[in-house]
């Protein structure tokens, strides 16, 4: 029976007052695997993680490992509040079942990683997120489990800090353990894994290598509309400023833009009260990374009772096919005050499909821009 059926048939389990957050999960991975695990909000990949780490038992069926296993499941987790970060260090270290001396030989190496060397004899509840975030990862990975497990923790911590991590797990699975891997990042999912599983509403719905599973995933969660109105629920800041509506301008009736055709789309924004030096931005986000933001002019507003349009263009040739998201937002030019923010992503697709009159070679791997360079031969 098709995977996507049985998922479908689980809406009827809120009508007998239960919701199972995984059902028939089947799963072998084996030693030195890195396997990717991803999914909607909800899918259940964060209880997976948590039933295999022995955090929550599961209702039935059972695991079965062999080896060590170390989880980095959320910010802090595992960490003694009171305790020291040496504390915390030596305290979980001999939770994974090692002694006072494998421990002294990798705690150098752990406080230099984290980057926390002169709060280390500090309380663990007196640290920021992103020092958690940090020593967390670095005695996950450092301590060395045989089997590491973790959940989209890396956001918390600062740009140059995830790279070093990424570089981490990546030597972590260079060296024959096993990980596994949540995240809403598919930039980073793709540069770390070969292979992931696909959940969803406690199902795994698709096992495949990489690639496959990450398009897979983007074309069942594609949104077909090309218009789009925001109610009160959208606006995560009040002001007398509300973007209202979105609507893609795309010729033919069709829901994608095609390769080499302008980005067009139109803006419905509401004016309540008079504003001056207003910035609406635009953000277009590939695989959880933000790849570029649009900002208009500082812009007047009169108070209207009348919706205004704002229109939007990007020229042709310089988007690659893909799926992108939508950020949509304002603020004001002077110092930066959020007047609008869109509490929700929506979802535009360019097709591999090149327009008439599109610089057309072959454009599957060759990133997300298309951009204009000049050459000198001398």
């Amino acid at each position: 029976e098709d995977p996507l059926t049985k998922v479908d048939q689980l809406s009827n389990q809120s009508k007998l007052g239960y919701i199972w957050a995984l059902r028939d999960i089947n799963l072998t991975v084996e030693q030195g695997e890195v396997l990717g695990i991803i999914g909607k909000n909800g899918a259940g990949k964060s209880t997976l993680l948590k039933i295999l780490s022995r955090i929550t038992a599961p209702t039935k069926g059972k695991i079965t490992y062999k080896g060590r296993i170390g989880s980095l499941l959320e910010v802090g987790t595992g960490f003694h509040q009171e305790l020291t970060g040496r504390e915390n260090i030596y305290l979980n270290g001999s939770i994974l079942g090692m002694n006072k001396r494998e421990i002294d030989t990798k705690f150098e190496e752990i406080v230099s990683f984290a980057e926390v060397e002169q709060f280390i004899d500090t309380p663990v509840k007196r640290y920021s997120s992103g020092m958690k975030v940090r020593l967390a990862f670095a005695v996950a990975a450092h301590l060395e489990p045989e089997i590491l497990l973790i959940d989209e923790v890396l956001a918390v911590g600062d740009v140059s800090f995830q790279r070093k991590c990424l570089g981490k797990m990546q030597d972590v699975a260079g060296h024959g353990r096993t990980v596994l891997f949540v995240s809403h990042n598919m930039a980073t999912m793709k540069q770390l894994c070969p292979k992931g599983i696909l959940l969803e509403k406690g199902r795994i719905v698709k096992e495949a290598e990489i690639n496959e599973l990450v398009n897979f995933y983007f074309s069942q969660n594609q949104v077909l509309d090309t218009e789009f109105e925001f109610d009160e629920n959208h606006h995560r800041v009040k002001s007398s400023l509300q973007i209202t509506g979105l609507k893609y301008h795309i010729p033919e009736n069709r829901n994608v833009f095609m390769y080499g055709e302008p980005i067009q789309l139109e803006l419905m924004i509401k004016i309540h009260a008079a504003i001056k030096g207003a910035r609406i931005g635009i953000g277009f986000e590939s695989e959880g990374v933000r790849v570029s933001t649009f900002h208009s002019p500082p812009l007047d507003f009169p108070a209207s009772k009348t919706t205004k349009s704002l229109h939007f263009s990007i020229p042709p040739n310089i988007l690659l096919p893909g799926h992108f998201f939508l950020i949509l937002g304002a603020h004001r030019t002077e110092n930066g005050q959020g007047l609008d923010y869109i509490n929700s992503q929506i979802p535009l697709e360019i097709t591999a499909v090149a327009a008439q009159d599109a610089k057309c070679y072959d454009i599957k791997n060759l990133g997300l821009f298309q951009i204009d360079a000049t050459w000198n031969v001398e």
